[in-house]
């Protein structure tokens, strides 16, 4: 059993709302605030850009202590896509994260999905899914809706 401290999260907030904090906390090296995020169910996953899958909270954790350990993340999410029911929603974003380089500080991107699901304590992130990114600003491909008449 993971312990969790308790950082206040809105209990019916909406998943911007939690996307908004999961953000905050990467930017400010805030482990609890970051897991408080995350639903309660044994099989929420995560996977960093080039990682393995990680499974459940203690997995989830480990890894953003780690990762934490060299400093806070600069990501800042933009170009959000949503999809949204009532009682689930994908957002899938472009992750501007800075980084230092010999040249000083850079952007880099990552493209990243996320899951939430609204349940007892209102909504939660279920899965963070981020693939490697380039140093320039990922492309879209927008296919264009088609007109029948």
């Amino acid at each position: 059993m993971v312990s969790r401290a308790k950082v206040p999260v809105a209990i019916f907030g909406s998943p911007d709302d939690i996307e908004a904090q999961f953000y905050e906390a990467l930017q400010r090296g805030d482990i609890d605030k970051l897991m408080a995020v995350w639903s309660d169910d044994d099989e929420i996953v995560c996977v960093h850009p080039g990682g393995p899958r990680l499974v459940g909270a203690t997995a989830i954790r480990a890894s953003f202590e780690a990762i934490f350990s060299n400093g806070v993340v600069n990501a800042q999410p933009e170009q959000v896509r949503r999809v949204v029911s009532l009682t689930s929603a994908v957002h899938n974003l472009l992750e501007r994260v800075e980084v230092l380089s010999e040249e000083g500080p850079q952007a880099a991107w990552v493209i990243a999905t996320n899951v939430y699901v609204k349940g007892a304590q209102g909504w939660r992130m279920v899965a963070h899914h981020a693939s490697p990114g380039t140093p320039q600003e990922v492309q879209e491909i927008i296919e264009a809706a088609s007109t029948l008449h």
